[in-house]
């Protein structure tokens, strides 16, 4: 019921998803998961809500995985023995009401993808792949082990996955350009760790040459089973809204697969009838790695991979992502817009989503502060109701956000730092300060 195709549309190529390819051998493009959509229309969209209503109401709120919930529309063939889940998914979509005010938006929701067992919205990808994998294992297929290029995100996912399935694991990341809270992930769940003295970038092509002469399953984005697991995030975020969709959603954009993966989603809810229109994605890119915003700002007349400069925002820190066409798609197709934002506006947003209590990561801080120009433009406009994808937990980037209220980030002025005082102890003195400091 679902089989590879070309994404760039080569006339009658399929490939089984038991077999280990990543590329049309026509034309060289990248894969997409095709599902049987007459099959599934055979149900009405009012079926679908119901069936997965339900199983939500039987689940019980925040528990069993997201994606599993909805196997028919991921991986429908797979057997239930050979699935890897770790409780993704079902992640909670909160209101930011005092930011969506503040911007004049009907609501604005933040959609907590890093609310997840390795803390990235990976994790809704990683588990349909190492499914798929454990499954080839099993009938025969030569897989010797697992392996990606990471920013951090991806290797904890694919280290923690692979360890529940007994697989052996290989991690390419580039030195001295994640965050502690990253590395230590791949290292406790036992995986190979290769740290090489280049960006992502150069880790990305290096992982592809690896696989062409070792019995190596890629792992990254370019491989489309992790979009069939990264596209519940649409159908999530509809059943949290009554099955009404948002008009915009806004996400972070580095190696640009998971705007696709929602893209997916959200069109074939669509397709079957579930939901009744597509909302306007917004891909939100570090100026210091734009690729996309500049080849958008040129009506897409000429796409240029870059050198990606230095960012907080590392798990986008991007030049030359793989899914550029993927997301060109997903944009044309969804009347979308991509922006960027700058240093000091993203660890500014940061701080200010921070204060009002959402504690962000920088990626998703991105995405704020991209939602928050396009409300200036007026693009978005007064009573728009939007959501932003939350990339990952913020307590993987903690030594950026000290930096943050340390000042010691790089033409980020810190407009909203916050320092813990020294003070004795002495009572009377505590009271004095804090009458001072609280204005009693």
């Amino acid at each position: 019921m679902a089989h590879y195709v070309c994404f760039d549309g080569c006339e009658g190529v399929r490939y089984p998803l038991d077999q280990v390819i990543y590329r049309c051998e026509e034309c060289g493009g990248l894969l997409d998961v095709e599902h049987d959509v007459d099959l599934l229309k055979q149900k009405s969209g009012s079926e679908w809500r119901d069936q997965f209503d339900s199983a939500s109401l039987r689940a019980g709120h925040g528990s069993g995985s997201g994606v599993w919930s909805k196997k028919e529309w991921v991986l429908p063939d797979i057997a239930t023995r050979d699935i890897v889940s770790l409780g993704e998914g079902n992640s909670p979509l909160i209101e930011a009401g005092s930011m969506g005010r503040e911007l004049g938006l009907g609501k604005l929701y933040v959609k907590q993808c890093g609310l997840s067992h390795t803390g990235s919205f990976k994790d809704l990808g990683m588990t349909v792949l190492v499914s798929q994998v454990k499954a080839m294992r099993r009938s025969g297929v030569e897989v010797a082990a697992l392996g990606c290029a990471s920013t951090g995100d991806t290797s904890a996912a694919l280290a923690a996955y692979c360890a529940a399935a007994r697989i052996p694991s290989v991690v390419f990341l580039p030195e001295d350009k994640i965050s502690t809270a990253q590395l230590v992930q791949p290292l406790s769940h036992g995986s190979k760790v290769l740290s090489l003295q280049t960006d992502f970038d150069g880790c990305m092509k290096l992982i592809q040459e690896v696989v062409e002469s070792l019995p190596i399953y890629l792992a990254n984005s370019m491989n489309s089973l992790r979009l069939e697991g990264q596209k519940t995030v649409a159908f999530e975020i509809a059943q949290q809204l009554n099955w009404q969709v948002p008009d915009w959603v806004v996400v972070p954009g580095g190696n640009l697969g998971n705007v696709y993966a929602l893209y997916k989603g959200f069109k074939l809810m669509q397709d079957l009838g579930v939901t009744n229109r597509m909302p306007r994605l917004v891909v939100a890119q570090a100026s210091e790695a734009n690729p996309l915003a500049r080849a958008f700002e040129e009506g897409w007349e000429s796409y240029e991979p870059i050198v990606a400069g230095d960012t907080v925002a590392t798990a986008i820190r991007i030049g030359d992502p793989v899914s550029v066409k993927r997301a060109m798609r997903a944009i044309d197709g969804s009347d979308g817009i991509v922006d960027h934002a700058s240093e000091r506006e993203l660890c500014d947003t940061m701080a200010r989503a921070d204060r009002a209590g959402q504690f962000v990561c920088p990626h998703t801080a991105v995405a704020l502060a991209v939602l928050e120009k396009l409300v200036n433009k007026h693009t978005i406009r007064p009573g728009d109701r939007a959501v932003v994808v939350s990339t990952a937990s913020a307590l993987k980037f903690t030594e950026t956000k000290v930096a943050y209220h340390e000042r010691r980030l790089p033409g980020v002025i810190s407009l909203r730092a916050n320092q813990p005082k020294r003070h004795s102890a002495d009572p009377e003195e505590v009271v004095e300060a804090l009458t001072k400091a609280l204005r009693l």
